[in-house]
């Protein structure tokens, strides 16, 4: 499970001297890209240095699996504009050109032609009539042509996909009535298979499995009807995906000379042995593994692991961090980990939920040094693994909070003028000046830490019975535990905050951007479609609505403009408490009705007015509502003999720079994938 970076950040490229960091790459769209700098990189050990270099390049190798998972028709379309991009002959500043290059770079930040966030398809603001022209004006032998396919037949296909709004226009489709398989887009599920048809799949499928410790069935394959047959299609070496995984494995197998110790060791070893053999009992022994490893301070992630696109929550994105430890700022979320108990203990939720037993717990800052798959390059601020209940049951969790991605954040947001235009008074704006990084970060190492490795399942309960509604509700689950646990004394107690005021910085922050300034990201009449969206709004606005009558969160207005104001903190605290209780029960209990009720009452529909509004105001500022970032170029350094002396960072990389070049290296596998 991942946390998001709540609100859209943004600033001004740095200017000056050699010593000043350059966050600023790239803007276009609705896009900001980002530089984040990876601190005590150059203090590490070589051998901990060439670790990082092959667990990062076996990051960059499996790329193309997202492209391919989020659309079957994604690496067609990638590779023929990138074609177009660097071959084009023609005025490069013909605003036609100008809208394809835009349009490329959505497809890059998106890993295909569906918004990251909003799961809509973007519409092309250059013509079909252009896309041809520049077809027919490039070296045909470079486009993804199949065999015996000609370059009209590759533009009737691709231009369909691309113009048609009709055609592919969601990627995943997680609520209402319609079925949800056949109205996403993903490549998660063959064509013509139907939702009832997935269900009774795995329904058949889990028959007679062990309760205890029951499988992820789904989790690493695609699901396809051949022949009138339904069957699964595993993501491994000499399966699905084995021209990238077989490439995975190899930079792997170079690390393990590297690994810290024999229990790092061991857990490389592991993911290879699962990798190729697609076999998720051997996945779960290595994620066991791993999350048992608080040991070693080099760290990644590297795998199918999060269902946040499946309309069904089963099937995983493929992803990648590479990471090592921040050790100053670990002794915060340390203090948290070993008080894991006592939080669990004094929670608002009701005892049948409850652990009595937290094991395992463990919890660090990190400083990441790659980001890969789908995080990148949109990327989590905090991630807690393995996602698996009876895992954290009994062997625990392992969370991190990404410190150097926040600052990243926070370095660019700096005199923005976000705040003095949404932000009610100067009370608020001096919070979230002097507390609001040191709260964000803290919500972040709550959430991951404590919030995700909470609770617990009643026996009997089917980890997938919230279906759609299960990746919006844990992430409530989790917000709201780090929620409650902010206003706590204990916080100030183990000096995690400074004050007893200091945690109304998050408050305020989350309500304002529950209820209003996320609504930067959603086009005008569209509904909220993404889990961590819907989660803040179901929160903020379940909120409002309880406390309405004794007015604990107002909207107030004030010279035509509207503000979230916050009346009682103590008040809303008890109302995120009894929330909390809420969402346990239904996740514990596998209520589908009521967790489908709640989130399509608060998380999902906007007020009309309220977000023309937001959007109006917002555009004045004219900031990018979302934000991503390029990595790191890590180079080896060899002596005369060809021996590796030195590993080092290069950030002098631009967007379109790194994107084509990862295109050129790490791209393995073929244009479609059946």
């Amino acid at each position: 499970m991942t946390a998001v970076a709540m609100t859209a950040c943004t600033g001004q490229a740095d200017k000056g001297s050699s010593k000043e960091f350059n966050y600023m790459v790239d803007k276009f769209a609705d896009l900001e890209i980002l530089r984040y700098q990876v601190p005590g990189f150059e203090s590490l050990s070589l051998r901990q240095k060439q670790l990082l270099y092959h667990l990062s390049e076996a990051a960059l190798m499996g790329r193309d699996i997202l492209f391919d998972q989020n659309g079957r028709y994604n690496l067609a379309i990638r590779r023929t504009l990138e074609v177009i991009y660097t071959d084009y002959k023609g005025d490069r500043e013909n605003p036609e050109f100008k809208a394809l290059e835009t349009y490329l770079k959505r497809v890059w930040f998106s890993s295909g032609i569906h918004h990251h966030y909003a799961l809509d398809k973007f519409q092309p603001e250059f013509s079909a009539e252009f896309f041809m022209n520049c077809l027919h004006q490039v070296d045909a032998s470079k486009l993804p042509l199949q065999q015996g396919e000609n370059v009209d037949q590759l533009l009737a296909k691709l231009a369909r996909v691309m113009f048609d709004p009709s055609v592919m226009p969601k990627r995943s489709v997680q609520s209402g009535d319609d079925d949800l398989i056949l109205a996403s887009s993903n490549n998660y599920y063959g064509g013509g298979i139907n939702q009832k048809e997935v269900e009774d799949f795995y329904a058949q499928m889990k028959q007679g499995q062990d309760t205890i410790a029951p499988i992820s069935y789904g989790l690493n394959s695609r699901l396809v009807k051949e022949n009138g047959e339904i069957k699964e299609k595993v993501w491994k070496v000499g399966g699905l995906y084995s021209e990238a995984i077989e490439h995975i494995v190899a930079e792997l197998q170079a690390a393990i000379p590297f690994a810290e110790n024999d229990a790092q060791k061991a857990i490389i070893e592991k993911l290879i042995a699962y990798y190729q053999t697609g076999d998720l009992k051997t996945f779960d022994a290595y994620s066991i593994l791993w999350v048992e490893d608080t040991a070693s301070e080099v760290d990644f992630v590297n795998g199918f692991i999060e269902t946040y696109g499946d309309p069904l929550g089963m099937k995983a994105s493929w992803e990648s961090t590479v990471n090592f430890i921040n050790k100053e700022a670990t002794t915060r979320t340390r203090i948290i980990s070993d008080k894991a108990q006592w939080f669990e203990d004094h929670s608002p939720v009701d005892a049948r939920f409850k652990k009595e037993e937290v094991k395992g717990v463990s919890a660090k800052v990190i400083t990441v040094a790659m980001l890969a798959g789908d995080c990148y390059p949109a990327t989590p601020i905090g991630i807690n693994l393995p996602n698996a209940d009876w895992i954290r049951r009994d062997h625990g969790s392992k969370s991190v909070t990404i410190e150097n991605i926040t600052e990243a954040y926070d370095k660019a947001a700096q005199g923005n003028g976000f705040g003095e235009e949404f932000i009610w008074s100067d009370t608020e704006r001096e919070l979230s000046k002097q507390y609001g990084f040191q709260s964000d970060n803290l919500h972040t190492d709550l959430h991951e830490c404590l919030g995700h490795g909470s609770g617990k399942l009643l026996p009997g309960t089917d980890p997938d019975a919230l279906k759609a509604y299960s990746s919006t509700l844990e992430e409530a689950r989790a917000d709201l535990f780090a929620l409650y646990y902010m206003a706590d004394p204990k916080i100030i107690e183990l000096g995690l905050l400074p004050n007893e005021d200091a945690y109304k910085a998050a408050y305020y922050k989350y309500i304002m951007n529950g209820l209003m300034t996320q609504l930067v990201r959603i086009e005008l009449g569209k509904d909220v479609t993404e889990a961590h969206m819907r989660n803040r709004q179901l929160i903020a606005k379940w909120a409002y609505e309880q406390g309405k009558a004794e007015k604990v969160i107002e909207l107030a207005e004030k010279e035509g403009k509207h503000y979230i104001v916050v009346n009682d903190y103590d008040k809303l605290r008890e109302l995120f408490g009894k929330l909390l209780a809420e969402v346990q029960r239904i996740k514990s209990e596998g209520d589908y009705a009521s967790g489908k009720a709640l989130v399509e009452n608060y998380g999902v529909k906007v007020d009309p007015a309220l977000h023309k509004e937001v959007l109006e105001r917002y555009a004045k500022l004219n900031l990018a509502p979302y934000k991503g970032f390029v990595n790191p170029i890590m180079k080896e350094v060899k002596n005369a003999k060809g021996e590796v002396t030195d590993i080092v960072l290069d950030y002098s990389e631009g967007y379109a720079e790194q994107m084509l070049r990862y295109s050129r290296n790490y791209s393995f596998l073929p244009t479609y994938n059946n």
